[in-house]
């Protein structure tokens, strides 16, 4: 037997075939660490639930001498540095199995997003065998389609009982809300020869340890912390829309001429998962206005706020920021 067996995944949210690991994990070790992935982003229709609602979900499945030997570890994105998602992923396994050797990482090769299992090559790796077919994604539609019963069989029923009183929240509502203009915005492009790839832009405008940022409007992301930007018009330049955006959004009281010559770095993010709508890169402009007295700034156009944010107080909300604008920010500051 084991010392410790881990298990990692996102349980967005925990079903049966989860459970079925889980299970298999209490049989191969003494000890059990589920690592929750995705622990820190902001909630949207992918991610619906918090670390902490996950954890809860898994422990409601098992008794108290179970979950004495079940622990957790929270696990970061940090989607525009590979290395460093790894390192910490390593490092904070690697504490909660106090350097045993005699670990077991327990795992379902179903695809690309499973590529973590090769990162521990001196673990045993061992295939959960689990007999259930089943994706989370599958577990999601159901919910944002308000299929009850189709949902009570795929997901324990401490879970299940979980999902439907979630489906009476505030946040239920707005995810509920974003699920179906999202599958809207996609169906007008359904028709197309090939999938489309949109083109955006976002200010990243840092002044005296501050970044400027506004409040969404509307879905998706509605009330969620964003950079300032947008789509592009067919007929502008890059650096042309990113400004125009800005203005729009927050009336930032700089000159067009002064923004421009604070250009510091500009840069193009396009992870394939960073938007729910569909395959979008977005070209990111770094305005640095250096140590200057904090511009007047207004709330317009898709933004019902904007407003100077402090560097800590970006680092203390990455849960309330919308898509990757989170990681964009941590890029550039980093620099400064």
């Amino acid at each position: 037997m084991f010392e410790y067996a881990v298990y990692i995944g996102r349980f967005q949210p925990f079903h049966n075939a989860h459970l079925e690991s889980v299970r298999f994990a209490l049989n191969q070790a003494e000890k059990v660490i589920v690592v929750i992935g995705s622990a820190a982003g902001a909630r949207n229709i992918k991610n619906p639930w918090s670390a902490a609602e996950r954890i809860a979900m898994v422990t409601s499945c098992f008794t108290p001498e179970e979950n004495d030997r079940i622990s957790f570890v929270l696990a970061k994105d940090y989607l525009y540095n590979d290395n460093r998602w790894k390192a910490a992923l390593q490092a904070s396994i690697g504490e909660a199995t106090c350097g045993s050797k005699n670990v077991v990482l327990i795992g379902h090769k179903k695809d690309a997003s499973s590529f973590y299992l090769k990162l521990f090559k001196k673990w045993t790796m061992m295939e959960a065998g689990v007999l259930i077919p089943l994706d989370a994604t599958k577990v999601r539609e159901l919910l944002f389609r308000q299929d009850k019963i189709g949902i009570a069989h795929l997901v324990p029923k401490p879970v299940n009982d979980m999902l439907v009183n979630y489906m009476m929240t505030p946040e239920y509502i707005r995810l509920h809300e974003e699920f179906h203009h999202i599958n809207d915005y996609q169906a007008q492009w359904s028709g197309a020869p090939f999938p489309p790839i949109f083109s955006t832009v976002d200010a990243i405008v840092v002044c005296s340890g501050h970044v400027l940022v506004v409040r969404r409007k509307g879905a998706p992301g509605r009330g969620l912390i964003a950079l300032p930007g947008g789509y592009m018009n067919a007929n502008e330049g890059i650096l042309d829309a990113c400004l125009r955006e800005l203005k729009e959004e927050t009336a930032i009281k700089v000159s067009l001429e002064k923004l421009k010559d604070c250009v510091a770095e500009e840069k193009a993010f396009g992870h394939p998962n960073r938007s729910l709508r569909g395959r979008t890169i977005t070209h990111a402009f770094c305005i640095n206005l250096g140590d200057a007295d904090l511009p007047v700034v207004k709330g317009m156009d898709d933004a019902d706020r904007a407003w100077w944010m402090s560097l800590r107080d970006v680092a203390l909300n990455e849960d309330k920021f919308f898509d990757d604008h989170y990681h964009i920010i941590t890029h550039f500051v980093s620099k400064f």
